[in-house]
């Protein structure tokens, strides 16, 4: 239950803060030992992290369910490569997603998208008047965040400044980008561990330990959504370049 907790504080702040949750779950997960191989938890964490974007950006989901409707024909396309990249993935290159090395060397990449960021001058772009050809752009930002180590925050994000959307814009579509992905990978995996559960198959986790780790996700997540939304607003997300480099660097070397 402690390796649980410290994984759940892990993914809420690594989920919003551009530095790639997966990447680090995967590589606390092999020094943990026993969790490196939980594709499990890592999804019903990310539920976790889910629901923190549910409760930030409700006003904006309920606008986009009322009065924004076109946004929603431009989440779907710019959730179609994720769809295609990430089930291909899964199931023909899946070892993939779970290897330390893989996961510190492409921290670095991610370090590097956050510098060129840094560099990109203010642009004034909104999502609601973006085209689909953008969506689909930034679409294949995210489907490049399947990587472990590359930050689905910080790739979408750098996507919409590339795209021309001001930076709260472009914030406010990557997280809205995020909840179809999230929730169609959840659903997926939730859908297994019923089956296992009714089926009375032995489950590496109870569904009490999945629950509180859900749960302080959750929790941490709300607090790191809103520390992001706020070093975006002051054009700081390339400071975290200098928390990617040593780390990608050290889980090369260690592992």
């Amino acid at each position: 239950m402690i390796d649980i907790l410290i994984l759940a504080v892990v993914q809420g702040i690594a989920e919003f803060l551009p530095i790639s949750s997966s990447g680090h779950l995967i590589i606390l997960g092999a020094l943990l030992g026993e969790l490196s191989a939980s594709p499990t938890l890592e999804i019903i964490l990310h539920a976790g992290t889910l629901g923190s974007i549910l409760v930030v950006y409700w006003r904006r989901i309920l606008r986009l369910l009322t009065k924004d409707r076109r946004v929603i024909s431009r989440l779907i396309v710019g959730t179609l490569p994720a769809v295609v990249i990430g089930l291909t993935i899964k199931y023909q290159f899946g070892y993939l997603l779970r290897n330390p090395v893989l996961a510190g060397a492409m921290l670095l990449v991610t370090a590097t998208m956050l510098l060129v960021l840094g560099r990109i001058k203010p642009r004034d772009g909104e999502y609601t008047l973006m085209s689909h050809a953008n969506a689909f752009v930034i679409g294949c930002f995210q489907a490049f965040a399947i990587l472990p180590g590359v930050s689905r925050s910080g790739s979408t994000i750098l996507g919409g400044r590339l795209m021309g959307l001001k930076n709260e814009d472009s914030v406010t579509f990557s997280f809205l980008l995020a909840i179809p992905a999230i929730l169609g990978a959840t659903v997926l995996e939730l859908k297994d561990v019923w089956s296992d559960y009714s089926e009375g198959v032995s489950m590496e986790f109870s569904l009490l330990q999945l629950a509180v780790g859900a749960s302080v996700a959750f929790t941490v997540g709300i607090l790191a959504l809103g520390w992001l939304i706020r070093w975006s607003r002051r054009d700081r997300l390339h400071w975290f370049a200098w928390w990617c480099i040593p780390i990608g660097i050290a889980a090369i070397i260690w592992f």
